[in-house]
C-alpha cells in the first residue's frame, strides 16, 4: 500500500486524526520560503523595497508572531485586524491600517497605539481623523488613490477601477490637496494603490506605477512635496490549480524598477522607498484544508457525489466568485482508481467545493486535502447552519500545535441571548 499524502513533512491522515476534522493545516516552513521567493524577486527592482504582509488573508496572533520574525510589516483592514496585532505585541510602528471606512472607534485605537501609518480612504475619513485629533498633533498618513486601471482578475475582485468604492479618485487629487493644506497636522508620506487581487499579469501593476507617478509628479510641482513612500499594493496572483499561470514576479519587478527610476528621473522625482502588500502570495500555498469524506452519492448516468464535512462555511470563494481548487485523497491505497466527481460540502445550499475533479477511489472515511487554502478562507469562515469553525493547525519542521482552536457547539450559542418576555 503507497504512503499516505504528506504536507511539508507531516502525515495528512495522522493529522486529522489527530486534530480532527474539518482542519486547516498551516506550513510556516512554506510561508518562510515564498518571503524568501518575493524578497528576491524585489531585489530585482535595485530599489529601497518594504513588504508588509496582507493580514486580510489569514491572521490570527500566532501568524503575527510569525509574520514580525520574518521582519516584515502588517497591514491590517479593521479594527479587529489591528487588536489581534496589538493583542501578539506586533510593533505597532511596523502597521499599516486600511479599510474604506473606518470608523471612530478604529481611528482612535490606531492612534492610541500610534501605529505606523493610516491609510486615507475618504475624505469622510479625514473629517473623522480631524475631528480625533488636535492641530497640534502629528499623523503619518497615505492617501489611497483610485487610479482607473482595471486589472485582468474576477470583476469582483478589481479595486482600482474608476468607479471602485476603495480610494480616492485620481481626478479629485487636486481637491485633496488643497484639503490637506488646511490640515498640517496630517503628515502625507506617500501615495497608496491596489488594483485588484489574483493577478497574473504584469501589465496592470506597470500602468499603476506609470499612473502614480505621474500623480506623484503633480504634486511635487504644484505643492512642492516629495514623498518617502510610493505603496503599489498586491494582488499577485497564484496557481490554485496545476495548469494555472502564476505571476512571474521577477520579470515583473525588473521592469518595474527600471520605469520606476525612468519616471523619476524624468520627472526629477526624490525615488520613494517602493511598499507592496503580498497577502495570497505568500499565505495560500502554505494552507491546506483536511477533510473527512461522508456520503458518496453516486446518481447512474449524471455524476458522482462525494460529499465532505466542511464546506462553503469554511471556504466560501467558490459559491462567492467561482473560484478553483485542487484536491487529492489523503489515504494511501494499494492501486489508482481514478474516478470523476463532484466535491460537496455538507451545508443547506447547492454547495460545490469543485465541480468536476479526477479522485483516487473515494471512500467513505477517507481524509481528503484541498490545495492552496491559506488565504480567505480561515478568514472568511461563517457559522452558516450553526457549524463550528475549524481548527487551525501550524507546522514547522516536525513540529505541530494548534493555533486557533476548534470550535464548539457551546461556542456557537455563547453571545446568544433569550429576551425576558420569551422566558417560561
Amino acid at each position: 500500500m503507497k504512503e499516505n499524502l504528506k504536507f511539508y513533512g507531516h502525515d495528512t491522515v495522522a493529522l486529522a486524526k489527530r486534530y480532527g476534522t474539518p482542519l486547516y493545516v498551516f506550513s510556516a516552513n512554506c510561508f518562510h520560503a515564498s518571503v524568501e521567493a518575493i524578497r528576491r524577486a524585489f531585489q530585482k527592482t535595485k530599489l529601497d523595497v518594504t513588504i508588509h504582509y496582507a493580514g486580510k488573508a489569514f491572521l490570527t496572533k500566532a501568524m503575527c508572531k510569525l509574520v514580525a520574525q520574518e521582519g516584515l510589516h502588517l497591514d491590517v483592514a479593521s479594527g479587529g485586524e489591528l487588536f489581534t496585532a496589538l493583542q501578539a505585541g506586533f510593533p505597532a510602528e511596523d502597521i499599516c491600517f486600511h479599510g474604506s471606512n473606518k470608523s471612530n472607534e478604529e481611528l482612535q485605537m490606531a492612534l492610541d497605539h500610534r501605529i505606523g501609518l493610516i491609510v486615507i480612504d475618504s475624505f469622510d475619513e479625514i473629517d473623522r481623523l480631524t475631528n480625533l485629533t488636535t492641530p497640534e498633533d502629528r499623523v503619518d498618513i497615505l492617501v489611497r488613490i483610485a487610479p482607473g486601471i482595471e486589472a485582468h482578475t474576477h470583476e469582483l475582485i478589481q479595486t482600482g477601477k474608476v468607479d471602485s468604492k476603495f480610494g480616492v479618485p485620481a481626478s479629485m487629487v487636486p481637491q485633496l490637496m488643497e484639503t490637506l493644506q488646511e490640515l498640517p497636522r496630517f503628515q502625507l508620506k506617500g501615495l497608496h494603490c491596489h488594483i485588484g487581487s489574483q493577478i497574473t499579469e504584469t501589465e496592470g501593476f506597470i500602468k499603476a506605477a506609470e499612473k502614480m507617478l505621474e500623480i506623484y509628479a503633480w504634486i511635487q510641482k504644484n505643492y512642492g512635496q516629495s514623498f518617502d513612500y510610493l505603496n503599489l499594493g498586491g494582488g499577485f496572483g497564484i496557481p490554485y490549480l496545476p495548469q494555472d499561470p502564476c505571476i512571474d514576479l521577477n520579470a515583473l519587478f525588473t521592469d518595474l524598477g527600471e520605469k520606476v527610476r525612468d519616471l523619476c528621473t524624468e520627472y526629477d522625482l526624490k525615488i520613494p522607498q517602493l511598499m507592496f502588500e503580498p497577502g495570497r502570495y505568500l499565505a495560500a500555498t502554505a494552507g491546506v484544508t483536511l477533510y473527512t469524506v461522508g456520503t458518496i452519492k453516486e446518481i447512474p448516468g449524471q455524476k458522482t457525489y462525494v460529499s465532505v464535512d466542511g464546506g462553503m462555511m469554511d471556504n466560501p470563494r467558490p459559491a462567492l466568485y467561482g473560484a478553483a481548487y485542487h484536491a487529492e485523497i489523503c489515504n494511501g491505497k494499494d492501486e489508482d482508481k481514478p474516478v470523476t466527481v463532484r466535491i460537496s460540502g455538507k451545508a443547506c445550499e447547492t454547495d460545490t467545493l469543485i465541480d468536476q475533479i479526477l479522485l483516487n477511489d473515494p471512500q467513505v472515511g477517507d481524509i481528503l486535502m484541498v490545495h492552496a487554502t491559506g488565504a480567505y478562507n480561515y478568514a472568511m469562515a461563517s457559522n452558516y447552519n450553526r457549524l463550528p469553525k475549524p481548527a487551525v493547525v501550524l507546522l514547522m519542521d516536525d513540529q505541530s500545535d494548534i493555533i486557533s482552536r476548534r470550535e464548539t457547539y457551546e461556542d456557537i450559542v455563547r453571545l446568544d441571548e433569550i429576551p425576558s418576555w420569551l422566558e417560561d
